[in-house]
């Protein structure tokens, strides 16, 4: 099998590149980057050399990349490995790193290698999603403050805010105005967040801590719950239908969120 190289760019989280390879033969030679870089090896070795000294990197190692850090990149023993990337601008870790951190700006790492193999498969797993290009921007949105928060937790340079508290049952009474006066709309998490003064990160850890649930698989149900009752109060009411009143924009998405909640199709509810 020859090299191949893939590229893809969530339209919803700008300054985000994913980047999917298997090289072989290929040979990175000395290079750097304007941006940072999250890179995992999910099959095989790869040989990496960078301020004179060698790395093998192979699953379960993360590396972070800084801008402006040289090195190269071989595959190691003559086979051959798979590698997954994040390229993240500077404007969107500055933009991110502030929420988590409280910082106003991103520090400038030097390259290191973290071993931990529960955090590289949850970040290879995130790559996976968001490489199919899902259109639901706060799942998105969700998994790239989560994965950060992560990896500035294991790096400390600045560590995460320690958020303490919940949110108030007026302000969550607030939020679920909304989501129902909106249920048909298309709900990022800024717009929550914005309606009781929050960043995003902030209100996403203190809604989660207290509802139980990410905001985002809190509005997913109650859409599904709205869309049950809609069933249930109207037979002649089409799924496509049904699948828009809700905010599901496309009918297959609508049926697996279904299926997945309730154990049969919309059809047979």
């Amino acid at each position: 099998m020859s090299e191949d190289v893939q590229y893809s760019h969530p339209s919803d989280i700008p300054g985000l590149t994913l980047g999917t390879a298997r090289f072989e033969e290929f040979r990175f030679e000395p290079h750097y980057h304007l941006d940072c870089h999250i890179g995992l090896v999910a099959r095989g070795v790869q040989r990496q050399s960078f301020r004179g000294e060698s790395l093998l990197l192979a699953r379960g190692a993360i590396q972070l990349m800084p801008a402006g850090e040289v090195h190269d990149g071989i595959a190691s023993a003559n086979g051959s490995y798979t590698l997954q990337t994040f390229r993240l601008s500077s404007a969107l870790l500055d933009r991110v790193g502030e929420e988590i951190t409280g910082k106003h700006y991103f520090p400038s790492l030097a390259a290191v290698v973290l071993q931990d193999s529960r955090l590289a498969d949850e970040l290879l797993n995130v790559h996976a999603i968001l490489r199919q290009g899902a259109t639901d921007r706060m799942l998105n949105e969700t998994y790239v403050l989560e994965l950060l928060e992560s990896l500035f937790a294991r790096l400390e340079q600045p560590a995460p805010q320690t958020i303490t508290g919940n949110l108030s049952s007026q302000q969550l009474r607030v939020v679920r105005d909304f989501a129902e006066a909106h249920i048909s709309d298309k709900i990022v998490l800024e717009d929550l967040s914005l309606l009781i003064g929050l960043d995003r990160f902030r209100f996403l850890k203190l809604f989660k801590r207290t509802v139980g649930m990410t905001p985002h698989a809190w509005l997913l149900r109650l859409r599904l719950e709205k869309a049950v009752a809609l069933i249930n109060a109207s037979r002649n009411m089409s799924i496509t239908d049904i699948a828009h009143a809700v905010g599901f924009f496309d009918q297959s998405h609508f049926t697996r969120a279904f299926r997945q909640a309730y154990g049969v199709t919309p059809a047979r509810f």
